[in-house]
């Protein structure tokens, strides 16, 4: 990416936050959709605090990140020191 076109977009999200200011204080759901599964309403019932749901996901697996209920971004499941998190890697361009 060239330098003016590195300049066009920061001016234009500097624009973007400018006329978004009364907003960006508004708090959203944002929710990180690592994986599901199918469940017996037996098993359900046998969960304890300390069960484990076997997920078929695990670090470098791709999740899907949503702002409200709608898809905005997909990531990637990371695991630093410790703790997990979600690189993000491409976004949403289709609202």
């Amino acid at each position: 990416m060239s330098e003016s076109n590195k300049n066009e977009g920061a001016n234009g999200l500097n624009t973007v936050m400018e006329e978004a200011k009364d907003f960006l204080d508004v708090p959203v759901r944002i929710t990180i959709q690592l994986a599901s599964c199918n469940m017996k309403v037996k098993d359900i019932l046998q969960l304890q605090e300390s069960s484990i749901v076997e997920l078929p996901k695990s670090a470098g697996e791709n999740v899907d990140i949503l702002v409200n209920n709608r898809l905005i971004a997909g990531g990637e499941v990371l695991e630093l020191e410790g703790t997990t998190g979600v690189r993000l890697t491409d976004f949403n361009t289709k609202f």
